[in-house]
């Protein structure tokens, strides 16, 4: 009895603690004019929540990181290798496209697997991008490999070319906070079934050395502070709103844990500047909670 009373009133007090986390992340979202979704967890205390949870929140390149497993996935099966040598034409090279590899090589190049996927994952290649989801056999691919093992809340229908060219297109590439923390969570598991050992390692190398959004996720945290993250970004429409500005990963904590997190702006009315501040901040606000534990 004195032992179950100890553990309610830990668990209470564990609940209050995550509760005043939560109260002043909505702080940072509520005066901003901008719809805000948020999913923490931290994989050693087992506390988190969601924030809007159940929207439809556009991908944009969010989903590369998704696109990249089920690339590594079918390289485990045995479908091809790290090093299998795709040519990349200048056909390939979608004007209008963000492209570093069109950047660096304006007529083409013949890249391995490993090359185009450090570009699109790192840097966010668009070209890259595309380039993957024809090898694998295009966008339905990446979504049915999340169906068949029982992801929920995840909608893959179209390329980067596609998507970059038409403004509701975006909208068919969507996910809900809840999936995306569950995907990190399950994909971040060491013990995990879905990768192997070589694809694990390289994924999340890759997720670490990601050079696009520094003013985010990572923007007011510590610099010696490993983050393994995913950025996401639309432009602006007619009116002038923002469709996505997001960032999605791992904070590797210095005391030893891990705090897994998704953070989703949409339908913002706030400049870039403020936009990316809103993940910062929360990103700040969540590390400082838990180093403080």
């Amino acid at each position: 009895m004195i032992l179950y009373i100890c553990f309610s009133l830990s668990a209470q007090l564990s609940a209050q603690n995550i509760e005043t986390l939560r109260q002043n992340i909505e702080k940072i979202t509520k005066t901003k004019k901008a719809k805000v979704g948020v999913a923490i967890y931290n994989i050693n205390t087992k506390q988190g929540f969601f924030i809007n949870e159940g929207t439809h929140f556009p991908l944009q390149s969010v989903y590369k990181f998704h696109i990249a497993l089920v690339v590594l996935s079918l390289i485990d099966e045995g479908k091809f290798t790290l090093d299998k040598k795709i040519s990349i034409t200048k056909k390939d090279l979608v004007p209008n496209l963000y492209s570093p590899i069109k950047e660096t090589y304006p007529n083409g190049v013949t890249l391995t697997v490993a090359e185009i996927l450090e570009y699109t994952v790192c840097q966010s290649d668009n070209v890259g991008c595309d380039v993957l989801l024809r090898l694998i056999g295009g966008p339905s691919v990446v979504e049915n490999y999340f169906i068949k093992n029982k992801f929920t809340g995840i909608s893959i229908k179209t390329n980067e070319q596609d998507q970059q060219a038409y403004w509701q297109t975006q909208f068919k590439n969507w996910i809900t906070v809840e999936s995306s923390n569950d995907i990190l969570k399950k994909f971040f598991d060491k013990k995990q079934p879905y990768l192997s050992k070589n694809s694990y390692k390289f994924i999340w190398g890759l997720m670490e050395k990601t050079q696009t959004g520094k003013e985010r996720l990572k923007g007011k945290l510590p610099t010696n502070v490993v983050v393994a993250h995913k950025t996401g970004t639309s432009g602006k429409n007619k009116d002038r709103i923002t469709s996505a500005v997001n960032d999605i990963g791992i904070i590797y904590l210095p005391n030893g844990d891990f705090i897994i997190i998704s953070v989703f702006v949409t339908n913002s009315i706030e400049n870039d500047k403020t936009n990316e501040k809103i993940i910062a901040d929360i990103s700040k606000t969540t590390y400082d909670f838990f180093i403080a534990k």
